[in-house]
């Protein structure tokens, strides 16, 4: 009977579950009545441009196109309304895309948004409210994967650093949230990089518990680990070594004159004997009572909410990135309450991934000769210009 209640629940869950969103660019200029470009930025001439290629590496263009920056330096914004609308509210949310930095990016992001209804596309910011923001971002020591939520109008990183990939393959980045039991995970190409409560993961709520301030340490509290044993005695004739003496192997010099010179004096070095001040050693302190902490209460602030890390209102997608060196390419978005449909969609992606590292290999290996050509060739003497001859 259990076995039959389980593959029911098992069979409901697939024929109920949703895509709420899926792109894949896979058509030539479909997507540009689906996605709106935001204005901003575009007055002071800073806004990128954007467009659908298949980067500089590829092996078949047409499934690996994706949305691409184009120009350096350049604020980017755009975004995609969701069909219908959607909560998430008691349910699980799979947010999953891929991305590919075959330019070599040194500064940029590399997430994507999920955003509430409410927000105008023409004028979509940094500042434009967003549910979550999720995928890698790289810049200088920064290389790790932010996973965002905003929560009663703060926005909450991820406490523990989830690290990004940084080559120029593609990589699938994948959030789960679980609503019925406020779970979570962060994977990369697959591969579980982070998972826990959101409780644990992020701040949302206020600590269950905090120090009991009302308690302090004892006084007569030891938390010295180590002392100085008292049966340590310095030894006899210790404090006469001094620190320095004349060097031995110094000697007058032939041409030295004491009535002009004064008396000659050896110059000296650091004696080889000296130890410096005396010190006791130390043993294990036999009154050490441990490292005191206070004591915790339950924090009177601490409020349950099944609500956490879920939103009533999705009803849009995008990206909002600055880039300084452009040319990421953004894919295989999907939206979803199937995280095993996620899982296959990803398994598919990185079956490319082969072939792409050798067109990558190919291409790099090419711009090193190409580099090494240029600098021969500046390296080569000026060809004297027809005509001239050496003066007589």
């Amino acid at each position: 009977m259990r076995f039959l209640a389980v593959l029911l629940a098992a069979l409901l869950a697939g024929v109920f579950a949703e895509v709420f969103f899926q792109e894949k660019f896979d058509d030539a200029e479909g997507w540009k009545s689906r996605w709106v470009v935001s204005d901003h930025k575009k007055e002071e001439g800073t806004a990128g441009t954007w467009a659908v290629t298949p980067g500089k590496y590829y092996v078949d263009a047409a499934t690996e196109s994706g949305l691409t920056t184009t120009e350096d330096a350049r604020f980017y914004a755009i975004s995609s309304k969701i069909a219908k609308e959607f909560s998430t509210q008691g349910k699980t949310l799979v947010l999953q895309f891929s991305v590919k930095h075959d330019q070599g990016i040194d500064c940029g992001g590399g997430y994507i948004k999920i955003l509430p209804a409410g927000v105008d596309q023409t004028k979509f910011n940094g500042d434009s409210p967003y549910n979550i923001m999720f995928g890698p971002d790289i810049c200088g020591a920064t290389r790790r994967v932010h996973a965002i939520f905003n929560h009663a109008g703060t926005n909450k990183l991820v406490k523990k650093d989830v690290p990004c990939e940084t080559d120029k393959q593609t990589h699938v980045y994948t959030l789960t949230v679980n609503g019925a039991d406020l779970t979570y995970s962060i994977m990369v190409d697959g591969e579980k990089r982070q998972s826990g409560t959101l409780e644990s993961g992020w701040d949302f709520l206020a600590p269950r518990e905090i120090p009991d301030a009302s308690v302090t340490k004892p006084a007569d509290w030891v938390d010295e680990a180590m002392i100085a044993d008292p049966e340590d005695v310095k030894p006899e004739g210790y404090d006469a070594i001094p620190a320095k003496i004349a060097d031995p192997d110094a000697s007058k010099p032939d041409d030295w004159d004491e009535e002009l010179d004064g008396k000659w004096e050896a110059p000296t070095i650091a004696n080889p004997e000296y130890k410096g001040p005396w010190v006791a050693k130390k043993i294990p302190n036999p009154a050490y009572k441990g490292k005191w902490e206070q004591p915790k209460i339950a924090n009177p602030d601490f409020k349950e909410d099944a609500t956490i890390g879920q939103y009533g209102s999705n009803a849009f997608v995008g990206f909002e990135l600055w880039q300084v060196k452009a040319g990421s390419v953004f894919d295989n978005i999907l939206i979803t309450d199937d995280a095993e449909l996620a899982a296959t969609e990803a398994t598919e992606i990185l079956k490319r991934k082969e072939g792409e590292k050798a067109k990558i290999e190919e291409g790099d290996a090419a711009a090193a000769e190409k580099a090494r050509a240029d600098i021969a060739k500046d390296l080569e003497p000026e060809a004297p210009a027809a005509g001239d001859k050496d003066e007589l």
